[in-house]
């Protein structure tokens, strides 16, 4: 596969104006207008959808498993078991969009799709990028806005673009339902209880994700407050270890796991609060992270997740039934037994002393 970044695969858009177009040869439904405003005219049903990015890829698997026609990346052998062989075992084709950008057009025209979706964030970046590409290749490109207020609205999306509208609208509904159960019980915990969190990424544990960035927004709709929200709105960036030790923050939540289990030896993270009083967490990423990595509808699960370990009293329920359904009903395979053991020691460990 082709691993050029992005500066080439841009380049190749021009070049790409001799290659055959791909244009669908279904019945176009006709014209619709994206998140971003652009009009796209759409085939009537979308068999084969190229997801340009991970975000993309999550959000049609789960509407649409059998029209998603490849992943950005393969499954780690972590990772395959939560998810029926017959869709792990789908090629990698790379991705358009985002950091370390691994697919070109002649890998898009090559894997015959109907329709290019891309979930996430929308900027000027990626409306150009799906224009160039619409152009040249001749499928249609989809920007599908990923704000967590627009969940359903995609899900719904998927569901009409696929030509399954019921299981879009059924997806629809529990995504909403979860968000304002969520959300009306944080609303209920006093501002005095809302804990002031650092979200640790990276092996270092210095990533993290300042205001606005959707990389936080499930962190933003619990309530807490995001330390790194001080230093202005962005995406993410690397901070300093003396900046932490300022922030002082009283919950942690990580992604890395090496990192996650040596922190409270290590003398220099000691002294900071969510530290000393173990009061840092692992998000589990089996299949999918649970906070990001990447920032789709499997953030839902992570609202429950966190819910539980920043208000206990609010959300006092066993985590394992919410887990449970949303993995059968998002993954299209309920997990096992000890599947679901692991999911669930991992999301209630504290770091070893």
């Amino acid at each position: 596969m082709n691993r050029r970044r992005f500066a080439a695969a841009a380049a190749t858009l021009v070049a790409a104006s001799a290659l055959p177009r791909a244009a669908s040869a279904q019945a176009v439904r006709g014209e619709v207008v994206d998140d971003a405003g652009r009009k796209v005219r759409v085939p009537a049903r979308a068999a084969r959808i190229f997801a340009s990015g991970p975000p993309a890829s999550i959000l049609v698997f789960a509407v649409a498993p059998d029209a998603l026609i490849g992943w950005t990346t393969p499954f780690r052998p972590a990772e395959r078991p939560y998810v029926a062989p017959k869709y792990a075992d789908l090629p990698a084709l790379g991705r358009l969009t985002g950091r370390g950008n691994t697919a070109n057009v002649e890998v898009v025209i090559a894997a015959k799709p109907d329709v290019i979706v891309d979930y996430g964030a929308i900027n000027d970046t990626y409306v150009s990028l799906a224009d160039r590409v619409q152009q040249q290749t001749g499928i249609p490109y989809l920007l599908l806005d990923g704000a967590f207020d627009r969940i359903s609205a995609s899900l719904r999306t998927i569901g009409a673009l696929a030509g399954d509208e019921a299981r879009g609208e059924d997806l629809a509904t529990y995504a909403r339902a979860t968000v304002d159960d969520v959300t009306q019980r944080v609303a209920r915990v006093p501002a005095a209880k809302r804990p002031r969190l650092y979200y640790a990424r990276g092996p270092r544990g210095l990533d993290t994700g300042l205001a606005g960035s959707i990389n936080m927004e499930v962190i933003d709709r619990m309530g807490a407050t995001n330390v790194a929200a001080s230093m202005g709105r962005g995406g993410l960036v690397q901070v300093s270890l003396e900046q932490v030790l300022a922030w002082n923050p009283e919950v942690i939540v990580t992604t890395d796991p090496t990192w996650f289990a040596s922190v409270r030896r290590d003398p220099l993270w000691r002294p900071v609060a969510a530290v000393a009083s173990g009061r840092v967490h692992l998000a589990p990423a089996e299949p999918f992270g649970w906070i990001d990595f990447p920032p789709s509808i499997n953030r839902l699960v992570g609202l429950r997740w966190l819910g539980r370990i920043l208000y206990p009293d609010a959300f006092p329920e066993d985590l394992r039934p919410a887990v449970r359904e949303f993995y059968t009903r998002c993954y299209h395979q309920a997990p096992t037994e000890a599947q679901l053991a692991t999911l669930i020691a991992t999301a209630e460990r504290t770091p070893p002393a």
